[in-house]
């Protein structure tokens, strides 16, 4: 057996200078220390230490140790940051100074589908203790950054939705005269047909020329269609006028829509948050507290 740097260690020491025994589910393991010469137990929590606070924990309790460091049974060096849940899954060699300890974990006993039910109910029964102590700091942190983040938008917002407000009375104001543009335009197609059939010339004249407008409006219809891919429908075209008019006057202003719609949307999402953060079911607390707190 060679170190890290390929040099033989002085002693391999057998397994029975280092034992390993199971306590109350957690390991225990033993092992002489050499300045001290005395054995001493460290119980370790499996699925939280790693293999670096162990060693760092058998250096403090003995100053004499420079070196401490476990190497797998091929000779590769175990990394400080593997738990040791895993290490004592399999056999492995413990260096101390210059003495190689070979160790042999003991196998774990299964549990049983009681003990396991008993160790889930324990372990949501800490995760609930962890969440009772520590939710209501965070959802109060959490909300002071969300309550913070939406005065910082809405301040943003503000004198876009002034500027964005006057720009839609613009183009409302252009579009509904426009409506009524057409409506005279119409009313005065119409008066003049009645002039032209009545008082100038007769049906038999007109007719073809009213067959025309007609076919000539079917015509104006169909272009519109094949332009916009939409039906010439009056509440869609009005409000496809009224983009128009909005969107070039933003132009003229220096309306950012894109801004605007961003700003918008992080709003939403951020009122929405804060929402699902004050919902009781959400904090896991009875209702009538958030009702206080709010």
């Amino acid at each position: 057996w060679r170190g890290r740097e390929g040099a033989p260690y002085s002693t391999l020491v057998p397994s029975d200078e280092v034992t390993i025994n199971y306590r109350h589910g957690l390991p225990v393991i033993t092992l002489m220390l050499p300045t001290r010469n005395e054995r001493c137990q460290f119980t370790v929590k499996p699925v939280v230490t790693t293999v670096g606070a162990f060693l760092q924990d058998v250096q403090r309790e003995d100053k004499g140790i420079e070196r401490a460091e476990a190497f797998a049974t091929d000779g590769s060096k175990v990394s400080d940051a593997t738990l040791m849940e895993v290490l004592l899954m399999n056999d492995f060699k413990l260096v101390i100074n210059n003495t190689a300890y070979s160790v042999s974990p003991p196998v774990k006993d299964k549990l049983s589908s009681e003990h396991a039910t008993e160790l889930g109910d324990i372990k949501s029964l800490v995760h609930r203790l962890y969440v009772a102590l520590h939710l209501e700091d965070h959802q109060i942190r959490k909300e002071r950054e969300l309550l913070q983040k939406l005065d910082h938008l809405k301040g943003e917002l503000l004198p876009l939705e002034q500027m964005k407000a006057r720009i839609m009375d613009s183009a409302d104001t252009k579009t509904s005269r426009l409506l009524w543009v057409g409506l005279a335009l119409m009313s005065a197609q119409g008066g003049a047909l009645a002039w032209l059939t009545w008082w100038v010339y007769s049906w038999d004249i007109m007719e073809p020329v009213t067959y025309f407008i007609t076919y000539g409006s079917a015509m104006a219809f169909y272009a519109y269609f094949v332009l916009t891919k939409q039906d010439y429908i009056y509440p869609h075209a009005k409000d496809r006028q009224f983009l128009h008019y909005f969107y070039r006057k933003s132009k003229k202003q220096h309306f950012n829509v894109e801004r605007y719609n961003k700003l918008k949307d992080d709003l939403a999402e951020a009122e929405e948050s804060l929402r699902r953060l004050r919902q009781p079911l959400h904090l896991r607390l009875p209702i009538q507290e958030i009702s206080d707190k709010d």
